[in-house]
């Protein structure tokens, strides 16, 4: 067997170093009853929005997927949620 050195705490330690994450999953209900604008700023703070919508997606979204989708951010629809992120924070629908 060969000799491996491994520096596990060196690792950890530049893994904590190299993720700067900040923000929440928030959960909230998308019914037209928050401004956009409230969205536009969760997503902005490195927030992900877990949203259930109540409604047609497409109208009630309409008012900031442009602006999270310009910024670098991704909107995914899955079964009665609009799952939003910010910019770095990708939906992986692989298995979907």
């Amino acid at each position: 067997m060969s000799d491996f050195d491994l520096d596990l705490r060196a690792v950890e330690e530049h893994i904590d170093e190299e993720l700067d994450l900040e923000g929440s999953i928030v959960l909230g209900v998308l019914d037209g009853s928050t401004p956009a604008e409230q969205w536009i700023e969760g997503v902005s703070n490195g927030n992900v929005l877990v949203l259930n919508v109540e409604g047609e997606v497409n109208e009630l979204a309409s008012g900031f997927a442009r602006d999270v989708k310009e910024a670098g951010g991704n909107l995914v629809h899955f079964r009665g949620f609009l799952i939003v992120t910010p910019p770095g924070v990708d939906v992986n629908t692989d298995r979907l």
